[in-house]
């Protein structure tokens, strides 16, 4: 493995960091915010040095590199990014903690949206903007940008693909055009006019400028940290509904942006991945919005807040208007898949990708369509006019198949553990061992029950060899 491109690689990545914690603190500056002022000096004088550091070390080294340094490098850039990103947030002590710290910034970056914050707005401004950026910069990804914009990064061509490939959360990396470098300045290009585009329209609902860049930063990254505890339900209907638009807009292949730049608006609109993801999002809202209409007092209201939800479930933004633990469990039932589904492959959002359940519904057309005929017809399996490979296919069935399993099994794991909450206490409070042994048998067989009830236990499946192997060795593992 080629370790001077790989510390190369993140060396940049670091620096790059670095630039984007100026504006936390030029915000941090004009809010006469000392402590502040003093955390993002330090943090930005650590990354100085670190990333000169690596920098240094790669010198005079081959940048040639391939898929392994590339998925390396990739996932080096994250943890690097995410733990220098937290420092902000340890050193002004708002949060005190710097494993909470550092969770708050891997969530950011990798735009999860998932906070150990229970008083958001106790944070100071320059801290929030940060928070918010973060979402903004893993949205596209940072390698995207490094690749666009720094000269060195897009040497030695055809690499850089490879850093594509690891970041790219979709099925496969199209290239706009035959350079790689102009690829990702046309991405980056698009993202900024869309999330500037955001702003503006936020700024003419009445929105403060201060919450208009956080609340796009959140829209455009999909990401959904919000700068009030009420995330957007304390703003008006306008301005829900403006971002309800844009993160339908960022759940879309970017590549399709680009189609309509050229005018060819008869393919953006033949294709099928945008097709399905129209579809499955209005038929949600549809459903949704008949199945709570009797919980709000207009029909529009109803319909305003089920699109709202469902857009924001759907491309993984997680922003909210309204409490939907209180919805009916059909409602809730649609958005708990509209979770796993997600958005367009070539977007900021995220989940299993609409590319991907559009491959495995044809798949299961085409095993129904093959056992239907006769005469040795065989259907191909055809995705943006292009054969879909045998392999990809195996493996993308295969992981599906084993993630609806685990998510059986935990729920059905779950489920046995509510069962047994009050048999707990008697093990908690148990003064002999007796006791205590006989709690851990009840509960292993009932667990053992659920593991075979949820189809996953026995040797037909990996999963259900490794739990059989790990009750008949560790019988007391409850």
């Amino acid at each position: 493995m080629n370790v001077k491109s790989i510390s190369r690689t993140v060396g940049l990545i670091l620096l790059i960091t670095g630039i984007f914690q100026l504006f936390p603190l030029l915000i941090a500056v004009i809010d006469h915010e000392p402590r502040n002022i003093l955390a993002y000096i330090e943090s930005l004088c650590l990354i100085l040095l670190v990333g000169s550091a690596l920098l240094l070390f790669s010198r005079g080294g081959n940048r040639m590199f391939s898929a392994q340094e590339g998925f390396a490098a990739t996932g080096l850039s994250w943890i690097f990014m995410s733990a220098f990103g937290a420092l902000p947030f340890f050193l002004s002590g708002q949060i005190p903690s710097y494993v909470d710290a550092f969770f708050e910034m891997v969530s950011g970056f990798t735009t999860t949206g998932a906070s150990i914050l229970t008083d958001v707005e106790a944070l100071s401004r320059c801290n929030l903007f940060w928070r918010s950026f973060s979402h903004w910069l893993g949205g596209m990804g940072v390698l995207v940008f490094l690749l666009a914009v720094v000269p060195g990064a897009r040497k030695n061509g055809g690499t850089g693909i490879y850093l594509m490939r690891a970041e790219s959360p979709g099925p496969s990396v199209d290239k706009l055009t035959p350079h790689l470098r102009q690829t990702a300045m046309i991405l980056y290009g698009i993202y900024i006019l869309l999330t500037a585009l955001c702003i503006v329209c936020l700024l003419l609902g009445g929105m403060p400028v201060f919450d208009s860049f956080c609340i796009a930063f959140g829209t455009a990254g999909t990401g959904g940290f919000a700068i009030k505890n009420s995330s957007m339900g304390g703003y008006s209907c306008f301005l829900q509904t403006v971002v309800t638009v844009f993160m339908f807009l960022f759940g879309v292949n970017f590549s399709l942006y680009y189609m309509l730049l050229l005018r060819k608006f008869k393919a953006v609109f033949k294709n099928e991945e945008l097709r399905l993801y129209f579809g499955i999002a209005a038929g949600s809202i549809v459903l949704i919005a008949i199945n709570i209409s009797r919980m709000y007092n207009t029909v529009y209201e109803a319909v305003h807040h089920a699109a709202f939800q469902v857009v924001s479930i759907m491309t993984t933004t997680g922003y909210g208007t309204v409490d939907f633990e209180q919805w009916p469990a059909f409602s809730k039932a649609i958005l708990l898949s509209l979770m796993f589904i997600g958005a367009s492959a070539g977007s900021t959002g995220g989940g299993l990708k609409v590319s991907r359940v559009l491959l495995l519904m044809k798949s299961i057309r085409r095993t129904i369509r093959k056992g239907l005929e006769t005469g040795g017809s065989f259907y191909r399996l055809r995705y943006r006019k292009k054969r879909a490979k045998r392999k990809r296919l195996v493996l993308l069935c295969d992981v599906s198949g084993s993630m609806v399993q685990f998510s059986e099994f935990a729920l059905r794991f779950i489920q046995s553990l509510n069962q047994v909450s009050e048999s707990s206490r008697v093990f908690l409070f148990s003064e002999t061992a007796v006791e205590a042994d006989a709690f851990r048998l009840q509960n292993m067989d009932l667990f053992r029950s659920y593991v075979k009830d949820s189809g996953i236990y026995g040797r037909g499946t990996d999963l259900g060899e490794a739990l059989e192997t790990l009750c008949a060795m560790h019988p007391s593992v409850l």
